[in-house]
């Protein structure tokens, strides 16, 4: 699947006798203590140098000479958390590796410096390649305080990784140096964003597209229920001249999510279900893999990302262009659970995807599940919130002002993507199906700010299930969860609720903060979802005068970005090895994912999965493993690996926790 990368690329072994960097680099001391814990909540913790981090419940905590090791429940999968003296980075890494593991040998695939946060005076990543069949993420972060350094090791099997990924960020966000105190806007009053603080974000929007290289983005606000900023940057489309605006309707994916959360608000306040209703009792039909998970399941947990059912994307990436909503329904009913209720944040793109289809069906029962549930989103948010461009008629959307989908090539230049990838989402559209503009997504917010009135004053839903939606319902990091549909974020001293999306070639981010009175949507018609981030702290710095942090970190986070798709093609053959390519069927089926038709056209080779394609590249590991990579914009990334045995032909597509096998059509 897709990597995030950093830097250039070279080798190094490590070893305990190493000595770089003036001979600061030291091997462990034999005879130190060793001290072992387990705890049973999360609980905060220091390295051995007293920087603070938590521990999240579950995980053992080792202490080891300078190393602070902590194992994943299922064991086989650690975080250690090094304090070392090192004149660099570099040789910080080396020193660390040393006193975790002195056997290891990784190769190094790349490292770059990182924006600088929490107080850290210097970060620097590392990636290291670990083979296709390895099955593990294995990465560095040196972070540097005065004159020693931190550095985290992280060592996971990818599947643990992924499972357990909001406790691996809680370790992460909530490691900060010893005696820093983190910024807070607690006792700040909002600022009015009066024309000199326009005019500072104007000029950072600006700065920010062009880093990144972002064709177009809109970006809107709204402030004691008025639309005080909106407008577009840039250009809709590249090569041609139409500017983006506030009207240009843009596809903003899980931004869907919130609203198809407040039509079952709606329908929770006229007494259709409950948000503790069984779903069973809406849709009998409804089924999971795990028949006791099946009867426990509320509508609340739909959209909660707490239920224990991992993220499975694929089969809707790979055969949307053959589904309808009923097939989205039968894909959940293989769905089986690897945590429990509210342990665990793993978010779910077909539950959320559910949850309008069952909201849509208790409304119009008589209706199939699609038009059920565009009929109820019509009819219970958009028509009544004014958002009257807002559609999931992609063929209505295309029509008028709207922006095209952008990507990085291989070569890491941007270029218009296909936008066929994103019809794929149409059968599951509840989750990230919309299009929608700053016009419609600000009057959306200004209902939410005023927790369920419209600007005129008119109330369109009550306080109380429009509210529900913003109860934390999972952890997601430190001081910050997951509530229905909603992010909600408590780590800057004020409420910060959430949602971003995710579409081949857009990105999207909508935020408000209730008790300032302040909302701001973010649209942009490119992968490069930095940019949204980095929008946000700007505007929070200008509201509250807080440390000015993002234009510094914005040219560091974009040549990290930069410099990772510069290594990921040195590792790649493009035009595929013309060599490897010959052993490839002209056809392969997988009986969850559909079909691959092979091509080749003047002298590469292509893979044609139905709904979009992909031109392939070639990867050969230092075990031999053979790789076939999508290089496409938009869809670059995903990974094919050769798995012939026995005369059988056969490649194996490995998401964060499943493994789809195509083989050869006989």
């Amino acid at each position: 699947m897709k990597h995030v990368l950093l830097c250039a690329f070279f080798v190094f072994a490590v070893s305990p006798l190493v000595l770089l960097a003036n001979d600061v680099v030291q091997a462990p001391t034999a005879s130190a203590p060793t001290t072992e814990e387990t705890p049973a909540q999360d609980t905060p913790q220091t390295t051995f140098d007293g920087h603070s981090f938590v521990a999240p419940a579950g995980w053992s905590v080792r202490r080891l000479n300078s190393a602070t090791i902590l194992t994943a429940p299922e064991g086989g999968s650690q975080i250690a958390l090094v304090d070392v003296a090192a004149n660099d980075a570099d040789a910080a890494v080396i020193a660390a590796w040393t006193r975790y593991d002195a056997n290891a040998k990784h190769t190094l695939a790349d490292s770059g410096n990182r924006p600088l946060r929490n107080g850290w005076e210097a970060i620097r990543g590392y990636r290291y390649d670990t083979g296709a069949n390895e099955k593990r993420v294995i990465s560095a972060v040196a972070r540097r305080h005065g004159q020693r350094w931190t550095v985290s090791i992280r060592d996971m099997d990818v599947g643990i990784d992924n499972k357990r990924s909001s406790q691996v960020e809680l370790i992460h966000a909530s490691l900060l140096p010893k005696g820093y105190r983190a910024e807070t806007f607690a006792d700040r009053r909002a600022r009015k964003f009066d024309a000199q603080r326009i005019r500072a974000f104007r000029q950072y929007i600006e700065f920010a597209r062009a880093q990144f290289d972002v064709p177009g983005v809109a970006v809107g606000i709204v402030q004691n229920n008025r639309i005080v900023f909106a407008e577009g940057f840039g250009v809709r489309a590249l090569g041609e001249p139409d500017k983006v605006d506030a009207e240009t309707l843009f596809l903003v994916a899980s931004i869907t999510k919130p609203l198809t959360t407040l039509m079952l608000a709606k329908l929770v306040e006229s007494g259709k279900f409950r948000w503790d209703t069984p779903v069973t009792e809406v849709l009998p039909e409804f089924r999971l893999g795990d028949a006791e998970t099946t009867r426990r399941m509320q509508i609340k947990h739909l959209v909660c990302a707490c239920t224990g059912l991992p993220r499975q994307d694929m089969e809707w990436m790979f055969e949307g262009e053959n589904m309808m909503p009923k097939d989205i329904m039968a894909t959940l009913a293989t769905m089986q659970p690897n945590s429990g209720f509210g342990e665990l944040y793993q978010y779910s793109n077909l539950l959320a995807g559910a949850a309008g289809y069952v909201g849509g069906h208790a409304l119009h029962p008589e209706r199939e599940l699609g038009a059920a549930y565009d009929t109820a989103m019509q009819s219970l948010v958009f028509d009544p919130l004014g958002m009257t461009s807002t559609t999931f008629d992609y063929a209505r959307a295309l029509r008028g002002n709207h922006a095209e989908p952008h990507a990085e090539a291989i070569d890491g230049q941007i270029t218009r993507a296909d936008i066929a990838p994103n019809y794929t989402n149409i059968p599951s559209r509840p989750d990230g199906g919309a299009w929608s503009n700053l016009h419609d997504l600000l009057r959306y917010l200004q209902m939410e700010l005023h927790e369920g009135k419209l600007p005129s004053g008119k109330r369109y839903i009550a306080a109380a299930p429009l509210l529900a939606r913003r109860v934390q319902q999972v952890s997601t990091g430190k001081e910050t969860g997951y509530g229905m549909g909603l992010r909600i974020e408590r780590n800057l001293g004020t409420t910060l609720v959430s949602h971003g999306g995710t579409a081949f070639g857009a990105r999207a981010e909508l935020f408000w903060l209730p008790e300032h009175d302040v909302g701001v949507v973010i649209l942009s018609n490119a992968e490069t979802g930095g940019i949204r981030g980095l929008i946000q702290r700007r505007f929070l710095e200008l509201l509250f005068d807080g440390r000015p942090e993002a234009e510094a970190n914005t040219p560091v986070l974009a040549k990290m970005l930069k410099d990772g798709i510069a290594a990921e093609r040195k590792l790649l053959t493009v035009p595929a090895d013309p060599t490897l390519a010959t052993t490839l069927a002209t056809r392969y089926t997988s009986s969850a994912l559909g079909e691959i038709v092979v091509e080749r056209k003047d002298g590469a080779v292509w893979f044609d999965f139905g709904g979009w394609r992909s031109e392939i590249a070639t990867r050969r590991d230092e075990d031999g493993t053979v790789t076939f990579v999508t290089v496409s914009p938009s869809v670059r990334g995903f990974e094919f690996v050769v798995a012939d045995e026995d005369g059988q032909r056969a490649l194996l597509l490995r998401d964060e926790q499943q493994e789809y096998r195509f083989d050869a059509a006989k």
